[in-house]
This record gives C-alpha cells, structure tokens and sequence, in this order.
C-alpha cells in the first residue's frame, strides 16, 4: 500500500521543501483491494486532512480516508464511500482534483480533450454526493495565460482561505511547477501567486505522476505517492 512523502511551501521562497514543517513520509491504511491511487487527491477542512481514491475503474465513485494521528485511515471521520453525480458526458475522470473552500467540499475533473476546461462539482451536506452544476458555484471554469510547456496531466488545485489556486508541472520536469489563481473569470497563470516553484529534497521514490496539494490555514503543503 502506497505512502505520502510530504514537504511544504518555505515562505518567502519559491521551494516545496521535502520535511520542512511536515511528517515526512505518511501511511495510508485500510484501503479496499480496488482502490485506485494513481487517480486520488487531498484536501483540508479546516478540522481534518483528507485523502480520495476513485474505486477501481469506476469514473463515479470515491473512497474516502481521514488522518488518524498516524496514517490517512480509509473511512476515519469520513464517509467511506461517495458519489459524482451530473456529470457531463465528457469528463475526463483519469484525474481530479479536491480543495475546501472553508464553506463547500469541492470535486473537479477536466474536460475530455481539452484539460484547460474545469467542471465543478459540490458535496451536498447530508448526502453522500457530490453533485455538478450546484447553484451558486459556476459549474464549468476556464483556464488561461499558462506556458505551452504546461503538462496538463499532473496538476493540483487548493483554497488558502483566500484565493483558489491552481497548479501544473512543466513538461520534462519532476521538480519544477507553475501558479495560478482564480481572478474572478478565471484561473490566470501568476494572478497572485509566485508564478513558477519547486520540489526541493524529495526522495527518489517519489512519483512524479501521483501528486496532491492542499492548505491546512498555516502551510501550503505538496505530496507525492511513494510505494
């Protein structure tokens, strides 16, 4: 069962440092037999870090772990199984994305074909759902200004509690990735953000396809899956 190794955002840097203010590498526990990890992600709540898989092949359905103390643990303080629902018929579910927004759960997959396109989905409390097109989020969001060297295939969302932010690694690069924020209309490449970053220090057993970001109210922190 695959790790975390875990690094966070050195403040006044343009570094995601391995171990700086971070448990370094962190088990997850639990999992079913068909728990896909190389489609996952991260967020955090504002009470509890959180960790998604989509169940095997399945393009609708998430389990869901929460941080023990000691290792992300399927179904702790979580609702193990949950669904997306409306989903537009050319969503690409071989990635997504999830962020808090200190008032809604988000979910985001991209568009078949065209990965600067976001659809936008909301958990809907008291359900075990995740449903697009939930009034009042915008349920498609556009993407723009980012380098034609971006790979599309490894990026991250998160909510810092005042801007939603985006990411994406450059193409040829394990280490190197770009920010962007969501300006109002869009998520623009450099609006408030440090445009280009690094992972510094993270071991050689980090995936450089199986990322995850999240901010937890002190740290932007950055994850990559180790076996």
């Amino acid at each position: 069962m695959p790790s975390l190794n875990q690094g966070a955002w050195v403040p006044g840097s343009d570094e995601y440092r391995f171990g700086f203010a971070s448990i370094p590498r962190i088990p997850i526990t639990g999992a079913p037999a068909d728990t896909n990890f190389a489609r996952s992600a991260m967020l955090h709540d504002g009470t509890d870090y959180r960790f998604y898989a989509f169940r095997g092949s399945s393009r609708d359905t998430l389990y869901q772990f929460g941080w023990n103390g000691v290792s992300y643990d399927f179904g702790h303080r979580s609702i193990p199984r949950l669904q997306l629902s409306g989903m537009p018929a050319d969503a690409d579910a071989s990635s997504i994305r999830m962020l808090h927004s200190g008032g809604a759960y988000h979910a985001y997959l991209r568009r078949l074909g065209d990965p600067t396109t976001l659809y936008q989905f909301v958990f809907r409390p008291g359900t075990t759902t995740y449903a697009w097109a939930t009034a009042p989020f915008i349920p498609t969001l556009g993407v723009r200004g980012f380098p034609a060297d971006t790979d599309w295939s490894r990026w991250n969302m998160l909510h810092d509690g005042s801007d939603y932010r985006l990411y994406a690694f450059r193409y040829g690069s394990i280490d190197d990735f770009y920010q962007g924020a969501w300006d109002g209309s869009t998520y623009r490449f450099g609006f408030n953000s440090i445009p280009q970053l690094r992972a510094v220090g993270y071991p050689a057993d980090s995936h450089p396809g199986m990322t995850a970001m999240l901010h937890d109210g002190v740290d932007y922190r950055l994850y990559f899956q180790a076996p």
